[in-house]
């Protein structure tokens, strides 16, 4: 499957295609056609299969684990889980955990490299805040030095399961993950994670 967001630039890499092989330019065939494939790979959107487990948090995105830390986000702690996503990631983004979306608010901002502490706060990003059963948690989709645009697939009030799809964001980027510190953190720093399926966090009383 490909996500719909990536239809505009593969019919145009196509369309660019088929123009330069009327005029038989070689070189530029070669460049387009590469860029197909790229384009093909990079809005792939595979099904994913979430676990049964109860009381759990998934990853958001795939990619790497950069940050794990206690922050304050507006008067309450969370702990914070980040998510890198390099451009050979799939980049449609998952729902963490149950619950339903009370707040969307999109934050125009910096285009810093996603994998920085900084990018978190002062680049453009869409701020979700979820109501789930254990209090309310803060998904950020972080737009990054390659990312321009982030996209969300739900409104407020919409209420997703456990890994349905939450939105995509186009190019190299970041998916924050505030969980209440009830939460116990399973991952470290570098690990390799799978947005709907790798579990991030396990929720303790």
């Amino acid at each position: 499957m490909i996500a719909k967001e990536g239809f505009p630039f593969i019919i145009s890499a196509i369309v660019a295609f088929f123009l330069l092989l009327i005029v038989n330019k070689a070189i530029l065939l070669v460049v387009i056609f590469l860029l197909i494939i790229f384009f093909f790979i990079f809005f792939r959107d595979p099904e994913r299969h979430p676990p049964v487990f109860e009381k759990i948090a998934v990853s958001g995105a795939d990619g790497k684990i950069v940050e794990v830390v206690e922050e304050n986000y507006e008067g309450t702690d969370y702990i914070k889980v980040s998510v890198f996503m390099n451009v050979f990631n799939v980049h449609v983004n998952r729902m963490p955990i149950t619950g339903k979306i009370i707040k969307i608010e999109h934050k125009p901002g910096k285009f810093l490299p996603a994998d920085k502490p900084e990018s978190s706060l002062e680049n453009e990003q869409n701020i979700f805040t979820v109501e789930t059963e254990y209090g309310i948690m803060i998904f950020k989709q972080v737009a990054g030095l390659v990312a321009r645009r982030t996209v969300s697939y739900v409104e407020e009030g919409t209420e997703l399961n456990l890994g349905e799809r939450l939105g995509m964001i186009k190019f190299s980027s970041r998916v924050d993950h505030y969980f209440p510190k009830t939460f116990e953190i399973v991952v470290d720093i570098d690990d390799k994670v799978v947005a709907g399926e790798t579990v991030i966090a396990r929720f303790g009383e």
